[in-house]
């Protein structure tokens, strides 16, 4: 009998049984031989998963913070300018991580829900030389969804870096880092990637080791200074057992496998279908009249969603109802609408079955807390979507 919900937070997510299977396997020694060819493939699947074949990836242990640290801590010097785009929390954590290297840092902001102009990051990088800009593709905030690839031309046109936090975007979102010139991007593990908790995953183009390879001062990160890291990289490449600090070994195993699960299915088929299954859970939440945090479909995610709480529904009591209905969802992040919505993830193995599940459950928790509408309507019209494929 199952007795677990289905898990549907924008991270951790579902992980498919072969890659949980992987992480359960006996450990293996670091510098054991299989294990040596696994990594090693793990870094070359991560070039093709980013879209980078010109990058250079890196595999550490730590989370989706780590990332972030590792990008700012090996870019950015004391006093250097950088550019947040901040379109939430998470824009909010990059500046207080690069400010913490010495960073001069600038946001160009917006309302909560909305993303900035291209011509008020224009402004603001007119404003003096900017070392990097560092923008987050999707907020898991707020669910706001960045256009990458013109920011990325922008920030070239100004001399800058573009440093892109990927967490709840890379291989659910459309990112081709070589072709829109991305100079870094990261994610974590637990997202769309499909793999337990635990992962650092970064992939740094020429431009942004260059930066790293020029900087006059040593990275103020002992553990995530690529100095100490990069040769480790190179060597498991080269199908060479190497030490710095000792690898999750069955993370490892693991998200080799979850990565060429997502090889093999196309990147191109995999942006395809999130962007469907997002647009038939969307639908469902309009058709129950529930709005979303983004202010305008364009700029809404596609590997999470965001509604609004209607009137009268509480976040509490509604959050309940959908776990004793099966389904495990989140509640806000936003500390300025924290109360006022929730959050649904969709992303990495999700199917439609799962969509319609969760609409389901939302449905019954809706009527359990009193809110009127027509039974049935959500799970509808997100069908009329999916069957349109």
């Amino acid at each position: 009998m199952k007795n677990r919900n289905l898990l549907m937070i924008p991270g951790p997510i579902e992980f498919e049984p072969a890659v949980l299977a992987a992480l359960g396997a006996p450990t293996t020694s670091h510098v054991a031989p299989n294990f040596i060819e696994v990594f090693g493939q793990a870094l070359e699947r991560m070039r093709m998963v980013f879209l980078a074949q010109d990058g250079q990836p890196f595999i550490l242990a730590g989370s989706g913070t780590l990332a972030m640290d590792t990008a700012a801590a090996n870019l950015v010097e004391p006093g250097d300018s950088v550019l947040v785009v901040n379109t939430g929390y998470f824009g909010d954590r990059m500046g207080d991580i690069l400010a913490r290297y010495g960073a001069r840092v600038t946001h160009v902001r917006t309302a909560v829900g909305d993303r900035p102009k291209l011509e008020e990051v224009e402004a603001a990088l007119s404003t003096g030389h900017y070392k990097a800009m560092f923008v987050t593709h999707v907020d898991t905030s707020t669910a706001v969804l960045t256009n990458i690839h013109p920011l990325a031309a922008l920030a070239h046109r100004h001399g800058a870096m573009i440093v892109v936090d990927g967490v709840c975007s890379v291989a659910g979102e459309e990112l081709r880092m070589t072709e829109w010139d991305v100079d870094l991007a990261f994610t974590a593990s637990q997202k769309a990637v499909g793999t337990p908790p635990g992962l650092a995953l970064v992939v740094a183009r020429p431009r942004a080791m260059e930066a790293f390879h020029s900087r006059k001062t040593p990275v103020a990160s002992y553990y995530s200074d690529w100095k100490n890291w990069l040769p480790i990289m190179e060597a498991y490449e080269a199908r060479k057992g190497a030490y710095f600090a000792t690898p999750a070994v069955n993370l490892v195993w693991a998200v080799n496998v979850s990565l060429g699960q997502i090889l093999a299915e196309g990147m191109d088929a995999r942006f395809a279908r999130h962007v469907l299954l997002s647009r038939a859970f969307k639908a469902g939440m309009a058709a129950l009249g529930l709005n979303e945090v983004p202010v305008r479909p364009e700029i809404s995610a596609n590997t999470l969603t965001a509604p609004r709480y209607p009137a009268g529904v509480a976040g509490a009591d509604f959050l309940a109802r959908t776990g004793r209905a099966g389904v495990t969802l989140a509640g806000g992040l936003h500390s300025a609408i924290k109360s006022e919505y929730f959050r649904v993830g969709h992303m990495g193995s999700v199917s439609a079955g799962d969509i319609l599940a969760v609409l389901g459950a939302v449905e019954t928790a809706l009527v359990g807390c009193g809110y009127e509408f027509e039974p049935g309507a959500g799970v509808s019209a997100a069908q009329a979507i999916i069957d349109t494929h």
